[in-house]
C-alpha cells in the first residue's frame, strides 16, 4: 500500500552519506526521494537502506533513464521493475526527466533536450502514456533546465510541457530551480511558465542549487543552498498553487545532514502569503 504524504510536507533527495544521520534522526523531513535505478538490483546494501528509509519515511521514487523523447522502444522491463519496486516500498509517485538519453546501445548518462514541437510533445505523450498503464501509482514528469535553444522549435517550453502532460493525463513534478535556470538562459519571464501550470496535476516539486558561470550562463548543479531567486519564484508559485509537496534536492559538494535539513526548513519558512504574487504582479504593472 503506497504511503503518501501531505500537500504541504517537505522531503530531501537522500544520498548515501546521510544514511546514518538521516536513519538515526529523520526529525525535520517528512519524506524522502530516491534515485529508483540505484535500488533496482539484487544487492543487499541498497537493499537494507531502502527498507529502513521506508520504515520511518514516505519514499518517493525518481529515475534517471526513461527515455521519454527517445526514439528506441520503451524498455518495458525496466518500467515493470520501478512499478515493482513501487509496490515494495509503498512509493506514493514516481517520476522521470522530459528527455532523451540513449540511442541504440549508446547511454548518454545525461538528460539531453530536443526541440520544442507538437510532433515531438505528442510522440512523448505517447510514451508517457503507456509508462502510466504499466505502473501502479501516479507518473509525474520533471521538466528540465536548458542550455541551448532549437531553432525548429514552434512551441515555448511551459507550452511543449503542458501538451505531453495533458496529452498522456498523467503529472507533473514540477522543478522551480529548472524554470528559473531556463528563464534566466534564455530571457523569458520564469513567471509565464508558473501561470501556465495545472497545479492540480503537481505531485511536488524540486528545489535546489545551480552554477553561474562566468559568461552568465546557469548551470543546473545540484551542488548550493537554493538561491534567493529561486526562493523568490517559489514563493510566486505557492501563490498560485500551493499547497503541495516540496523536495530539496543537493547532489555534489553535499552539506551535513544537519545542513540539509535546514534547507529543508528554509521551505517552509519562505513560502510568504497566498497574496504575494498578486500584489507583486499588480505592482510591476504599475
Amino acid at each position: 500500500m503506497s504511503r503518501t504524504f501531505a500537500r504541504d510536507a517537505v522531503g530531501v533527495g537522500l544520498r548515501p552519506p546521510h544514511f546514518a544521520d538521516a536513519f538515526q534522526d529523520p526529525s525535520g523531513v517528512d519524506f524522502f526521494e530516491v534515485i529508483a535505478e540505484n535500488y533496482l538490483g539484487t544487492g543487499p546494501v541498497p537493499a537494507a537502506n531502502l527498507e529502513k528509509a521506508r520504515m520511518l519515511r514516505p519514499v518517493a521514487l525518481h529515475g534517471v533513464s526513461l527515455d521519454l523523447l527517445g526514439t528506441d522502444p520503451l524498455d518495458l522491463e525496466h518500467i515493470r521493475r520501478v512499478g515493482a519496486l513501487a509496490e515494495d516500498v509503498g512509493a506514493p509517485c514516481f517520476s522521470d526527466h522530459l528527455c532523451w538519453t540513449r540511442l541504440d546501445a549508446w547511454r548518454s548518462h545525461d538528460l539531453l533536450p530536443t526541440p520544442f514541437t507538437e510532433e515531438i510533445a505528442d510522440h512523448a505523450a505517447r510514451r508517457a502514456e503507456i509508462v502510466q498503464g504499466l505502473l501502479p501509482v501516479p507518473f509525474g514528469i520533471e521538466n528540465l533546465s536548458s542550455y541551448a535553444a532549437f531553432s525548429g522549435s514552434t512551441l515555448t517550453e511551459w507550452e511543449f510541457y503542458k501538451r505531453v502532460v495533458d496529452g498522456a493525463r498523467v503529472w507533473r513534478m514540477l522543478d522551480i530551480n529548472n524554470i528559473f535556470v531556463s528563464a534566466r538562459n534564455h530571457d523569458f519571464d520564469p513567471r509565464d511558465y508558473l501561470e501556465s501550470v495545472d497545479w492540480d496535476r503537481v505531485l511536488y516539486v524540486h528545489l535546489a542549487g545551480h552554477h553561474i558561470r562566468p559568461d552568465g550562463l546557469r548551470i543546473d548543479t545540484h551542488d548550493a543552498p537554493v538561491c534567493e531567486e529561486v526562493w523568490d519564484l517559489y514563493r510566486d508559485a505557492w501563490a498560485l498553487g500551493g499547497p503541495f509537496p516540496t523536495v530539496i534536492e543537493w547532489d555534489d559538494n553535499l552539506p551535513t545532514w544537519a545542513r540539509l535539513v535546514e534547507e529543508a526548513a528554509s521551505a517552509r519558512t519562505r513560502r510568504g502569503s497566498p497574496v504575494s504574487y498578486a500584489a507583486r504582479t499588480a505592482l510591476a504593472a504599475a
